[in-house]
Parts: C-alpha cells; sequence; structure tokens
C-alpha cells in the first residue's frame, strides 16, 4: 500500500493556507454578489434547454408532463441536503477548494484528488457543453434579426459530417474542409479575459446578467399568460402525471442538470468579505429563490401545450422549448419568443462565467498542496486572480468547444457531480465526530445522520439510474486520474512530504501512472451501448467495431497488469529511497 494516501489534512493546517500573502486572493464579496453568483450558476441551460425533455420524454425515458413541476420539487429536496453540507463546510473551511478540501480534510488525499479530479467533469467538461449550446442559440438569435452565420464556423466536425452539403459547402485548405465552431471558441475566451481581469468585475457582470435573464423569465410567464387563461392552463395539466411515477422521477433526473451550480458558490470562499455568514446565505438563497421560478416556469410551460401535442412537437424538433411553446400560443408575435431566445444566451453566458470562475480555484487549490505543479497555484499581482488556471481552463474549454459536439456531455457532468455530492455529504458525518470541538459558524440541522446520509443516498440512486455509457467515460476518467497522481501528485504531495515520503516519483510508479493511463484509453474507447456478452460477440465478428473492441480490451488487460505491477514495485522503491533519505 502507497504510504499515507488516505493520511487526512488537519483542518488548521488547510486555514493556515489563508495566511500565505504570495497565494492570496483579494476579498471583495458579500452575501448579495454569492446569492447573485449561485443564481448565475444554477438559471441556464437546464431551465432553458432541459424541460422539453423532461416533460415530453424521449427514446429512452418516460416523460413527466404536467408533474415537471414536481419534478422540479423533488430534484430541489435533494439538492437542499447537499446544500446544507455544503454550507456547513463553507462556513467551516472557508477555501477556494470546495468539495476538494473537503474531502481531504475527512477522508483524505487520494480521495481528494479523485474528487478534485472529477470536479472538471461539473466545471470544465461542463462548460464545454455550455459553451456549444449557447453558440447554437446565439446562432439562432442572430437569426432573428437577419444576421446569418455560416454554419461552418458555428458547427463541430462531427456534427457537420451529419447535415447534407455541410462539408462540401465549407472552405477547404490542401482538401481539408475547414469546420469549427468559432462562437463557442469566442465566448469562452471572452469569458476568459473577464476572470482574469477581476473578481469584483466578474461578480457585477454576472450581477447584471443575471438581472437580465429573470427578468426574461418574468416576461415568459406574462407574455404566456396574456395569450391562455390560467383556466385553460388549468386543463392542459390532466393528466397530471401521463407516464406515472416513472415519468415524474425520470424528469426529476433530468432537470437535476438544472440545479447543478449552487455548490461553485464554494468556490470564492477566498474571495468573500464574511465566508462564515455570507457563504450559507449564498447556497441556500440561490437554491430556493431558483427552486421559485423553476416550480412556475414548468407550470407555465406545461400549461401552455396538452402533453400529447408536446410529445408530437418535440420528435420532430430541435426547438427551443420555451420559445416553441410561445410560438405555439402566439405564432404571430416572434419578437416575444425573441426575446425569450436572448433570455436563454444571457443565462448560459452567466452559467459559463461562474462556472469559469470555479474551475480554476479548483486547480489553484491542489497546487498548492503540491498535487499539481506550482505554476497552477501563482496569482496575479495586480488583479489577484488565479490568471494561469483560468487562462488554462479558457484554453482547454474553448478548444474542446470549438471541435466537439454536445452529445451526451450532460450525463457525463450529472454523474461527476452526483459523486462530489455524495462525499460532501458523507464528508459532514466523519467530521462531526472526528472534530466535534470545531467551531461552525452554520450546521446542518437535525443532527451529523439525518440530513446528510438521506442526502448521499438520493445522489447514489440518482447514479445509479444514469445510463451506462456515463458509468464507462466515468470510471476511464478516473483511471486518467489516478495515472496523473500516481506519476506527479504523490511524490510531490506537500502533506506526503511533511510526512516524510520521498520527494521524487519512482521508476515503478512512473509504470503504474502508463498502466492505469492504457486503462483509460481502453474504456473511453470500448463500444459503451454494449453488455458484456454482446463485446465478446463482437470481438469474433472481424468487422472494425470487433478490432476497436479487441483493442481496447488489449489496453485494459495490460494497463491493469502494469498499474498493480508498477504499484508494487512503486511502493517497495519508495520506502527504500526514504529509508536511505
Amino acid at each position: 500500500m502507497l504510504k499515507g494516501i488516505f493520511r487526512t489534512k488537519n483542518l488548521d493546517d488547510i486555514l493556515a493556507a489563508l495566511g500565505d500573502k504570495t497565494h492570496s486572493l483579494k476579498r471583495s464579496l458579500g452575501p448579495l454578489n454569492v446569492t447573485l453568483l449561485g443564481i448565475g450558476a444554477i438559471i441556464g441551460a437546464g431551465i432553458f434547454a432541459t424541460v422539453g425533455t423532461a416533460a415530453a420524454g424521449d427514446a429512452l425515458r418516460p416523460g413527466a408532463g404536467p408533474s415537471l413541476m414536481l419534478s422540479f420539487g423533488i430534484t430541489a429536496v435533494v439538492c437542499a441536503f447537499t446544500a446544507l453540507c455544503y454550507a456547513e463546510m463553507a462556513a467551516m473551511v472557508p477555501i477556494s477548494g470546495s468539495a476538494y478540501t473537503y474531502s481531504y480534510a475527512t477522508l483524505g488525499e487520494l480521495v481528494a484528488w479523485i474528487i478534485g479530479w472529477d470536479l472538471i467533469l461539473e466545471y470544465a467538461i461542463g462548460n464545454v457543453a455550455v459553451a456549444i449550446s449557447w453558440a447554437n442559440y446565439f446562432r439562432s438569435f442572430l437569426g432573428s434579426l437577419g444576421i446569418d452565420i455560416p454554419q461552418w464556423l458555428s458547427t463541430d466536425f462531427r456534427t457537420a459530417r451529419k447535415i447534407p452539403g455541410l462539408i462540401e459547402s465549407a472552405p477547404h485548405i490542401f482538401g481539408i474542409p475547414i469546420v469549427f465552431n468559432l462562437l463557442a471558441l469566442g465566448i469562452v475566451a471572452l469569458i476568459t479575459i473577464v476572470l482574469v481581469w477581476g473578481i469584483k468585475e466578474s461578480a457585477e457582470f454576472n450581477a447584471v446578467m443575471v438581472g437580465i435573464k429573470i427578468l426574461v423569465l418574468l416576461f415568459f410567464i406574462g407574455v404566456a399568460l396574456y395569450f391562455v387563461s390560467p383556466s385553460t392552463m388549468v386543463k392542459n395539466w390532466h393528466p397530471f402525471q401521463p407516464t406515472g411515477w416513472n415519468g415524474t422521477l425520470a424528469g426529476a433526473a433530468v432537470v437535476f442538470f438544472a440545479y447543478i451550480g449552487f455548490d461553485a458558490v464554494s468556490t470564492v470562499a477566498e474571495e468573500t468579505k464574511n465566508p462564515s455568514r455570507d457563504l450559507p446565505i449564498g447556497i441556500i438563497a440561490s437554491l430556493i429563490i431558483c427552486t421559485i421560478f423553476y416550480v412556475i416556469v414548468a407550470a407555465v410551460f406545461t400549461g401552455l401545450i396538452p402533453y400529447p401535442e408536446l410529445v408530437t412537437r418535440l420528435s420532430t424538433e430541435q426547438a427551443e422549448p420555451l420559445t416553441m411553446a410561445l410560438d405555439h400560443v402566439a405564432p404571430s408575435a416572434k419578437w416575444a419568443s425573441g426575446i425569450v431566445a436572448f433570455g436563454s444566451v444571457v443565462a448560459h453566458t452567466a452559467v459559463l462565467l461562474v462556472f469559469q470562475l470555479g474551475q480554476p480555484r479548483i486547480f489553484f487549490s491542489i497546487a498548492r498542496d503540491g498535487l499539481l505543479p506550482p505554476v497552477f497555484a501563482k496569482v496575479h499581482p495586480k488583479f489577484k486572480t488565479p490568471h494561469v488556471t483560468t487562462i488554462l481552463t479558457g484554453v482547454v474549454v474553448g478548444t474542446f468547444a470549438a471541435v466537439m459536439s454536445i452529445d451526451e456531455m450532460v450525463d457525463l457532468t450529472n454523474i461527476g457531480t452526483l459523486f462530489a455530492f455524495v462525499l460532501v455529504c458523507v464528508g459532514i458525518t466523519i467530521l462531526r465526530y472526528k472534530d466535534p470541538n470545531r467551531h461552525r459558524p452554520f450546521k446542518v440541522p437535525f443532527g451529523a445522520w439525518l440530513l446528510p446520509m438521506m442526502g448521499a443516498v438520493s445522489f447514489l440512486f440518482l447514479m445509479y439510474y444514469l445510463p451506462p455509457t456515463s458509468w464507462w467515460r466515468f470510471i476511464a476518467w478516473l483511471m486518467l486520474g489516478l495515472s496523473i497522481y500516481l506519476s506527479y501528485g504523490y511524490a510531490r504531495s506537500e502533506l506526503g512530504r511533511r510526512h516524510g515520503r520521498f520527494p521524487l516519483t519512482t521508476p515503478g510508479l512512473k509504470v503504474a501512472g502508463l498502466g492505469l493511463l492504457l486503462v483509460a484509453i481502453g474504456l473511453f474507447a470500448i463500444p459503451h451501448d454494449a453488455g458484456i456478452g454482446d463485446l465478446f460477440g463482437k470481438m469474433a465478428s472481424g468487422m472494425a467495431e470487433g478490432k476497436r473492441t479487441i483493442f481496447s480490451f488489449v489496453c485494459i488487460v495490460v494497463g491493469l497488469v502494469m498499474g498493480i505491477g508498477g504499484s508494487i514495485v512503486g511502493t517497495r522503491q519508495q520506502s527504500a529511497d526514504e529509508k536511505q533519505s
């Protein structure tokens, strides 16, 4: 067993990092700023884009119908368990690392690294999906104004191959078609510049966008009530659960994506004036405010279109659901749909801002602990922002958004976020017993077990019902993270070195890291839609997919052998080096 991989970091040592002036951030946010950041992160693609799928369903899941408003309520209650846990942790440990830092204090270094790596799925990978979605809606919004953006400048190559004539009509260089999503790349670049500029400026920019999108949601509600009477809406709410509880619960799982973001508030803990007071206010208030908006919008949306017609329309249209609903009841009022489309663009922009703000601060905290290179912990001398990780995050997210499709990004983001939530809930219970005398400005009510464990069980339940594709890719992502930890982080951990760990990566651990990298490649490459029996059948077929399956299995088997063998040898080499030193 590698030495000290489950050693926890003392909370006093974690808080001591706040006294390091060379790696400190500027405190300039109050409770209103923090609450608005939470609203900015939550209200976005979820309410403007996922309500259609949640209400009508698709080929893989039943629709909630009018019970969508109940679906939002169920998801809000489940998220509230974790919101309370985040509030206690954030008030007690006002550090930028969010769930990464909390796991380091409760579950140990290895789990902390896993959750820090996992949070990239929520923030960076999630933002790739949001940036692509933003580009789609922005192009549609400009189209409503008579401005046409060529599709080859707003589409990834994989999607472009499905659009007849697009590849042929795109410009070519040396016979290679030029197809990429310039709009997605451009918005990420703009957001990155704002975030490097300063946290106060970023918060003010977010506040303006939050105000706009709340006004647009109120506008949608008002226009809907103008064209459709409340009595007609009530008629359209019957049957309330057209597919029973299965549809309601499936809708709750879909709209979970609409709630992702309240935890991003904890990443600005070091930039909050009074974190023990402001962070709990921001986390809980933003969740309550957004839930109220969500339930009302769901009620209005499902009241505009009868459920059977909604299913029919969404099966043949790829329209934005809220604008589609307005077009249905008021086809002549294109101006109203245009305003809602503009609100969707603004909402996406706010989510991009807050998530692009959160990811660099996760990297910042991990690097400060030695698990990533020290350059990741640099702070801009003038703006007092983590500019290196902010720019790096912008480059990675922008590049991927320019060339990738949005397929299955939501499910991958959901499973990463759910895993983080489980660990935060468990961490609350552990820390209550491990450090009972610690001052807690805010405490989860009803003791150390009831609400935290209800939260953990609820999120494990939601994870269980995610599609197999998400699990394959999630495990592959974790293997990739463990590869980096063994190759770099284990030997350079500040906590490990303080307890006598040898500060250089041994050859055995390098082999183990390479092995886990092979495992990750195999898991990413393997056909994710097939069962174990189907995979063996594919290998025997001799077809292209069979060869891909064989390649994947070889990578996984060889990688596991290298990973296990390298870890054993590396542990012995590490012990020998520590004795000699």
